[in-house]
């Protein structure tokens, strides 16, 4: 049915949120104060915006053609400043629900055309073959030949990989394609297909054409003779297949320099979920650092990094689930300050240790507020203070937000 509402506010994913016949009505792509009109269902809490009757004077042009139609953007229309303070108010509400009252910094934006990493799909559909994002709310495929927030460098070889890629989905309706842009070229890997070798001989004789580094399919990699390398903090870091890698450069490096200012004038330190070593290479500028990380293949990385790279403090690689096993009250006395970066589940459990520690600072990173917020609150029940904040936008137009903060006893 066919409703007139009057958007109350935006909603954590960025959607508009109205009061409907049955309560709280989510409306993509509109904005805090517009009336709209919607077709929404009955018994459902989502509505299909028709129509922007009254707009806000915060609404812009998206800078993308596709956006409305992709479901990878949800927030192209509202103007920079009022994207950045609804971001900041993410975190703020985050903390608040904690009941943190900390001061928050105003958002540390990076700039369009920024993403190295990308999450695509391709497919064959109705209208041939697509390598692209999904339709808003449907499982369809967009086809896409421009990304504004996506590295130029990786636009513009899409098409040309789109075709070439497509040779390999076989008798596949559908492929999972993961792009990450590093020093010697494009890393793919690529899921759920399973070609021939043929297909595959053909793709790797094509891979330098197509600035392709290296292709990896169930483990194994094609056309390349090195693992492709990345830059973190001036060391060159061998990239294994699949490794997690921060979305953004511009982005890793206003991180590192924030968890570098928030462990000033420590001696020895524990990065803690350090994956490939994005803050350890920064940190060892300064400091001796244990880095601990699960993840055997990236620490192996970092271990061999920090032994070529000149003029670092001693780089220890220690192999550990922190989620089975935290460092303990005992462990933690070595270090005169902890950083912790973990996934999106947060990192309670060590939180908990480092709450009965005497670990002077804590620097802790997440892509979740919600979950930094909860490890915050057990800091601070813990004898922490909370010294600064500091959101990082390196997810453009859509609602996760790195944070940063700093915690000192």
């Amino acid at each position: 049915m066919e409703l007139e509402v009057r958007i109350a506010r935006l909603g954590a994913q960025g959607d508009g949120v109205a009061d409907g016949p049955d309560g709280h009505l989510f409306v993509p792509f509109a904005l805090a104060g517009e009336r709209v009109k919607v077709e929404a269902t009955p018994g459902s809490d989502r509505a299909v915006l028709i129509d922007v009757l009254e707009p806000s004077p915060d609404r812009v042009a998206p800078v993308c053609p596709h956006f409305g139609v992709c479901g990878g953007c949800a927030l192209q229309h509202l103007e920079a400043n009022a994207y950045l303070a609804w971001k900041r108010e993410l975190v703020v509400a985050a903390l608040r629900s904690r009941g943190l009252d900390a001061e928050v910094d105003a958002v540390r934006p990076v700039p369009l055309g920024s993403r190295r990493r990308a999450a695509l799909a391709l497919g064959r559909g109705k209208e041939g073959l697509a390598l692209g994002y999904r339709r808003a709310r449907s499982h369809e495929l967009i086809d896409i030949d421009i990304c504004p927030i996506l590295s130029p460098r990786i636009v513009a070889r899409l098409p040309k990989l789109k075709q070439a890629l497509g040779t390999l989905l076989g008798g596949k309706r559908e492929a999972r394609v993961s792009l990450t842009e590093t020093e010697g070229g494009l890393d793919i890997v690529l899921e759920g297909v399973r070609p021939s070798p043929a297909a595959l001989g053909a793709f790797a004789g094509k891979a330098a054409a197509l600035g392709v580094a290296r292709l990896t399919l169930e483990g194994e990699s094609i056309g390349s003779i090195a693992a492709p390398r990345i830059d973190l903090s001036g060391a060159e870091v061998r990239l294994p297949p699949g490794a997690f890698l921060q979305a953004s450069r511009e982005a890793e490096a206003t991180l590192a320099e924030l968890v570098r200012d928030g462990a000033q004038g420590v001696k020895h330190l524990a990065d803690l979920f350090a994956g490939l070593g994005t803050f350890t290479f920064a940190l060892a500028r300064d400091a001796a650092v244990d880095a601990y990380e699960a993840d055997a293949a990236a620490l192996a990385a970092l271990a061999e990094a920090a032994r070529k790279t000149p003029r670092l403090k001693p780089v220890r690689g220690i192999v550990r689930d922190l989620f089975r096993v935290p460092l303990g009250v005992k462990e933690l006395k070595a270090y005169d300050a902890v950083v912790f970066d973990p996934p999106r589940a947060g990192a309670a459990a060590q939180a908990e240790a480092l709450a009965k520690s005497a670990v002077p600072k804590v620097v802790a990173v997440s892509c979740n507020p919600g979950t930094l917020a909860r490890d915050l609150r057990i800091l601070v029940d813990g004898g922490y203070r909370i010294a600064r904040v500091t959101p990082v936008d390196q997810f453009l137009f859509s609602a996760p937000v790195e944070v940063v903060a700093h915690l000192e006893r």
